[in-house]
């Protein structure tokens, strides 16, 4: 089992660590919104929902209504709790029609990096950037290491980089990867500027 520490909460980091759905669903509220507070979400969900782990099958069967009761909160679980319960719940459903509700079968059998990354990106909510982050995390923490998993995975696979969730294993190193996030949001935010200017 991994020892995941992305939320920076024990009781969190314990539940992304055994739970792969827990981990899948972090990683898909990790947008607009602090890295930490995303991915302890699942933590607070399997509170309010009374379970010890969470569950792809209960997740799609619930009332709509009633889950995102349970992301509003308060705390919410997410900055847009309405949109983001609506995403949980589609991307659980597509849990349940594909891979037999397990989030861990997207990757158990995966015979290289390329296949991996198709399949998170066929996943509701996993666009590009977020699929090749995932792959990254299950990789240099989880021990998912098909062959071409760190090509597939392109920068964010890259040995000792700060680019992403992927490598935040500690306090320090999360500050880290917030820094450099924050670096590049400037950078593009000056290119556009100057972008605006020569128009």
């Amino acid at each position: 089992m991994p020892t995941i520490r992305i939320a920076q909460d024990d009781a969190a980091d314990e539940l992304l660590s055994r739970d792969p759905l827990a981990l899948l669903i972090g990683m898909l509220l990790d947008q607009q919104f602090p890295m930490e507070r995303a991915f302890a979400g699942p933590r607070l969900l399997a509170d309010r929902m009374g379970v010890q782990t969470l569950s792809a099958a209960q997740l799609a069967e619930c009332d709509p209504e009633v889950l995102q009761r349970h992301f509003a909160g308060p705390p919410a679980v997410h900055r847009y709790p309405g949109s983001m319960a609506g995403r949980t719940q589609e991307l659980a459903r597509a849990l349940v029609e594909r891979y037999d509700g397990r989030a861990d079968a997207v990757w158990a059998d995966a015979p290289d990096g390329a296949t991996l990354l198709r399949r998170l990106r066929e996943l509701p909510g996993f666009g590009a950037q977020k699929a090749a982050i995932f792959l990254a995390l299950l990789g240099k923490q989880c021990g998912v290491t098909p062959p071409g998993w760190r090509e597939a995975a392109g920068d964010y696979g890259q040995e000792g980089s700060r680019r992403s969730v992927a490598d935040i294993t500690d306090p320090v190193s999360l500050a880290e990867v917030r820094s450099v996030k924050q670096a590049a949001k400037q950078a593009a935010k000056e290119a556009r500027g100057a972008k605006a200017g020569s128009d």
